[in-house]
């Protein structure tokens, strides 16, 4: 009776949601990012062309390559490395591209042998008369050598007719030159870059998460730098869901959704019955916005870019630090005012729109030139959606090809930062006011919180909150104050002594007790088969009345406890198997991160 409950209630849902994910598919939009190919020679081939960017290595946003077309002999699907240091005998003074067939293997692992090979760009040919896709990286478990993240060169995919064209002047022997432009491919419309980061708070949906949190962590000082100056106008982004109606009393949609169901987020573990919730990352998504939102009506809208860095460093949901009491600790050491912030929040248990996530639902639809946000993490600059690396300095050329002609800022023509965020309010990091010691340490990524050592004397702590000196030596400057001696020695920090508590009466003092003293403490013993109890300081018979009617209605609560955790280890076993049925179903409409990858959109394409 029980599987024919849940195989009726599974069919119900899965004919349910097919509706909802079909009307999503009908919408969905994708726009495939464009960079123009001129033929330069021979003369009867001399044209322009489209070719869709690669979304992995780095494009040239805002320049252009001249090179000399190759399409190899042996091999000509890229699928293997390619032998020898110069396979293709180019010239040294010209730049090879390299042309290859779409079949076979991922577009990535193509690119990743030409680049082996010494090649500067990579042309992918497509087999089939289409419009153009753009050629997007395999999934995590696909890339098991990593070399996706290893690609440095440009690639791009051309349709049918044009490659054909190319191969055919190739096979008759002529020379084929041609220009690669990227210089139309960023908008450039005014003096000031607008960009936005689709981003999550979470740090536990896998290899995605661990590349956007790295792209915050090293491209927080080049954004600084930007808003600062006034030439970016940066607007950080959270995708949500919301749960179908049906659902939205269902215990999973309580645990994945705040106000009633509107605002949604996967089960950080896959899970609904351990560790954190969805709820749980949806409302620290909303606190991440109103950051922004807050600090930008008082113009330090840089101090998201600090926030978000700490948090995840402080915060750690691998480290069970991803809590309301952590962020605010966060929100603390920034000086960020914590009453506006709440209240831009809202109320996340009511059941009313929230303003700030539905601005959010709605963004997320494509408009203009750009396409529906559908993956994280997604870059989107001038509105165009970023192709390539998530990379510092990859993401800087771009924004930078974002400016109109002789209005870049000069952190596009130097390479030389300095943010000196520690000169403000000590960058929110740890700082002993009577020395004058600091945890603030400003680098070209922007300021961190790190426990410092100063002459010889070794500081631990977090950072942010402590740092205490450890170690022999730190005792030996006179302006480092605050040297005292270990709990259980006495002295003046300098040198310490063990302090004999038996000798001096301070420990052992009941009726039948015995005092040993030892290095930094003491241990209490009683006469014969008396037990000391050391919160009482006093000795009892181990074989008591009392003991033993402690002993009788201690075994009695096991045998009742025992009845009871049965009873719950079914109805648990029963929830568990309910859960797993229910994610199954729900992660079609509401896909999980790591899923982002295995669905994509309608003009993607990873492989063959």
């Amino acid at each position: 009776m029980e599987q024919i409950s849940i195989a009726i209630f599974r069919a119900f849902m899965a004919s349910l949601l097919l509706s909802t994910i079909l009307v999503g598919s009908v919408n969905g939009r994708f726009v495939v990012e464009k960079s123009s190919i001129v033929v330069l020679s021979p003369v009867h081939l001399r044209s322009k062309h489209d070719s869709a960017i690669g979304n992995f290595g780095i494009p040239d946003y805002g320049g252009t390559m001249t090179g000399s077309v190759v399409y190899p002999d042996k091999g000509s699907t890229g699928c293997n490395p390619f032998d020898g240091p110069n396979p293709f005998n180019s010239r040294p003074s010209r730049p090879t591209v390299l042309l290859l067939d779409r079949v076979d293997c991922y577009f990535a692992m193509k690119v990743w042998n030409g680049q082996q090979a010494g090649v500067a760009a990579v042309l992918v040919a497509d087999n089939i008369d289409e419009p153009l896709i753009t050629m997007e990286s395999p999934m995590d478990s696909m890339d098991t050598d990593g070399y996706v993240e290893k690609i440095r060169i440009p690639s791009a995919l051309i349709d049918r007719s044009f490659s054909n064209s190319l191969k055919k002047s190739l096979q008759q022997g002529e020379e084929v030159l041609i220009k690669l432009d990227w210089t139309e491919s960023m908008p450039h419309p005014d003096e000031r870059v607008e960009y936005e980061f689709w981003t999550n708070s979470n740090d536990e949906c896998g290899a995605r998460c661990n590349e956007q949190m790295k792209f915050v962590k090293h491209f927080k000082g080049h954004a600084q730098i930007l808003e600062k100056g006034g030439y970016t106008q940066f607007t950080p982004h959270y995708i949500t869901w919301y749960c179908p109606e049906a659902f939205i009393l269902s215990q999973q949609c309580k645990s994945q959704c705040i106000n009633h169901g509107r605002y949604c987020a996967p089960d950080p573990e896959q899970r609904f019955d351990e560790g954190y919730e969805g709820k749980d990352v949806v409302i620290e998504n909303l606190r991440q916005l109103c950051v922004h939102r807050v600090a930008n009506e008082s113009n330090r809208s840089w101090v998201w870019w600090d926030f978000v860095t700490d948090f995840h460093i402080r915060c750690s949901m691998k480290e069970k630090r991803y809590s309301k009491e952590c962020a605010v600790n966060v929100l603390k050491s920034l000086d960020l005012p914590i009453d506006k912030i709440k209240k831009c929040m809202g109320d996340t248990d009511a059941d009313v729109e929230n303003q700030v996530l539905k601005t959010e639902q709605d963004l997320q639809v494509g408009r203009g030139s750009r396409g529906d946000v559908t993956i994280l993490p997604t870059l989107v600059i001038n509105d165009v959606q970023y192709r390539g690396k998530l990379g510092r300095t990859a993401v800087l050329k771009a924004i930078c090809a974002g400016f109109k002609e002789t209005k870049d800022p000069p952190i596009c023509l130097s390479g030389d930062l300095e943010t000196n965020e520690c000169y403000e309010r000590n960058g929110g990091c740890w700082m002993d006011s009577r020395s004058n010691i600091s945890a603030c340490k400003d680098t070209y990524r922007g300021r961190v919180c790190e426990c410092p050592v100063v002459n010889g004397v070794q500081y631990l702590g977090d950072g942010y909150t402590s740092c205490e000196a450890i170690g022999p030596a730190r005792c030996t400057e006179s302006e480092l104050s605050g040297c005292r001696c270990p709990h259980g020695f006495r002295g003046d920090g300098h040198k310490c002594e063990d302090i004999n508590e038996c000798k001096e009466g301070l420990a052992c003092q009941c009726d039948g007790c015995t005092c040993k003293n030892t290095w930094g403490g003491y241990d209490c013993k009683c006469k014969g088969d008396l037990l000391y109890i050391m919160e009482q300081d006093t000795c009892i018979d181990r074989n008591s009345s009392k003991f033993r009617w402690f002993l009788t209605l201690l075994v009695l609560a096991g045998v009742v406890g025992s009845g009871i955790a049965g009873y719950i280890f079914y109805k648990y076993r029963f929830r568990s198997y309910m859960d797993s049925e229910i994610m199954a179903i729900m992660s079609q409409y509401m896909p999980l991160d790591n899923q982002q990858n295995e669905v994509q959109p309608l003009r993607q394409a990873s492989s063959v």
